[in-house]
């Protein structure tokens, strides 16, 4: 009888184990998609092509450290900021595509090379808003009014943190590719990157008016 009301118990307390794992996994396939490493590999090639390759390892996983804070932060008081700050997610969509435009037209015109030696390259434009833009704010957001118990907090808290460490790893990896393409292939791989966020500014840029607008 003890056995059997031990067992029944702990099929009680399983569904809710199980709700929280599916529900951190579920946030964690999310968030990479959203925050896309492999799209942001351009840029952080072209950006960090002249440095040594610790000092990118080190702007790489600066990097991911920027983008996890910035989505912690919305993720605890994402909806407070906006609500006393009285902005909406469309505005921060415009806001951020016209900053990556700005970065994408340096990129074009070949001034990347100031934005080298800058120290808060890996807080902006990697960081924040190619890694931890507003599509990334706003899912997040979403995740975060879906927490009901400890279990699901501490499962999406792991889940970002995954999301990051994949990041980081990510970026470090793709620094071995510079030693490969050598300066030409770097100068190269600056022109397809501003072009493609470019590309992705313009989108964020035209979602947000859209948004607004309607």
């Amino acid at each position: 009888m003890g056995g059997s009301r031990g067992e029944s118990g702990k099929k009680e307390s399983d569904p809710t184990m199980n709700e929280a794992i599916t529900f951190g996994l579920q946030a964690l396939v999310t968030l990479i998609v959203i925050l896309d490493p492999p799209g942001a590999t351009p840029l952080f090639l072209s950006l960090t092509g002249s440095q040594s390759r610790k000092a990118q390892i080190r702007t790489a996983w600066l990097a991911a450290a920027t983008s996890l804070a910035v989505i912690s932060i919305f993720a605890l008081f994402g909806q407070f900021i906006v609500n006393y700050l009285d902005i909406s997610i469309p505005a921060l969509q415009g806001a951020g595509g016209l900053l990556l435009l700005l970065i994408s037209l340096e990129l074009l015109k070949g001034n990347n090379e100031e934005r080298n030696r800058e120290k808060n390259l890996a807080l902006v434009p990697l960081g924040t808003p190619m890694l931890a833009g507003p599509g990334a704010i706003v899912t997040i957001m979403l995740f975060a009014r879906k927490v009901e118990t400890l279990s699901s907090g501490v499962a999406l808290a792991l889940a970002v943190l995954a999301a990051h460490i994949v990041i980081g790893l990510t970026l470090m990896f793709v620094t071995r590719i510079v030693t490969l393409i050598k300066e030409a292939g770097v100068m190269l791989l600056a022109k397809i990157a501003g072009l493609l966020t470019a590309a992705i500014a313009f989108q964020m840029l035209m979602t947000g008016i859209k948004a607004l607008i309607a």
